[in-house]
């Protein structure tokens, strides 16, 4: 049987270092060394997976980007054709709208002091008048109701005021030119009287405060 002291012999020629330069430190049986070369080597591996992790990333943003600008970039093409189309008759209509406006002129020539000839022959007028506003509204154009109603910036245009105490102040009280719509866009507003309230109230509370004063 062996003893302590040759097994301790035969572990130590286990254990021997076979490199050639055996006065330089060698990696071969030195664990800790071993261990800090796999940490360093994970180590490594784990920076280049962040990195290509953090490259996919941003890859994948830029895609759903470019993607969100395609489906954007189509609804706008989309609506910029159906608006085309939607108003594509508007030069012709705004066009037409101006020979609406002299059958109308023409139109309100008929009063009680016209000749029987000229009544009958602006009859006819009405009845054309009465065709073509028909095929117009086929088309979407609408007129503006303005008389008498609340005085609209978006729709309508002041281009005369007047007080009148009968009526609201900012309420329409003439429409000198009717306006148009087009389905839903004003193609022409409506060119209106509108009363104007505000200077007659100012002067009503100055005489008022003159009196207090007194």
């Amino acid at each position: 049987m062996e003893t302590k002291e040759e097994e301790v012999k035969v572990t130590e020629e286990k254990t021997e270092c076979n490199c050639k330069d055996k006065e330089k430190s060698c990696e071969c049986h030195d664990k800790s060394k071993r261990k800090d070369k796999h940490h360093e080597e994970i180590k490594k591996l784990k920076e280049e997976l962040d990195s290509k992790d953090k490259q996919i990333t941003e890859l994948n943003e830029k895609i759903r980007y470019h993607q969100a600008e395609l489906v954007n970039y189509r609804k706008r093409k989309e609506e910029e054709v159906t608006n085309r189309l939607k108003y594509a008759n508007q030069d012709l209509i705004s066009e037409l709208i101006l020979i609406l406006d002299n059958f109308e002129r023409a139109i309100r020539l008929d009063d009680n002091n016209l000749t029987d000839e000229l009544s009958k022959f602006l009859k006819g007028f009405k009845m054309m008048y009465a065709s073509f506003d028909d095929v117009l509204k086929k088309y979407g154009l609408e007129e503006i109701e303005a008389e008498h109603k609340e005085y609209d910036p978006n729709t309508m245009e002041a281009l005369m005021t007047d007080s009148d105490k009968n009526y609201k102040d900012g309420e329409v009280l003439e429409v000198l030119l009717k306006g148009y719509r087009l389905k839903d866009r004003v193609i022409r507003p409506a060119s209106v009287r509108v009363n104007k309230l505000e200077e007659d109230n100012n002067k009503d509370n100055n005489l008022e405060g003159e009196d207090i004063n007194e």
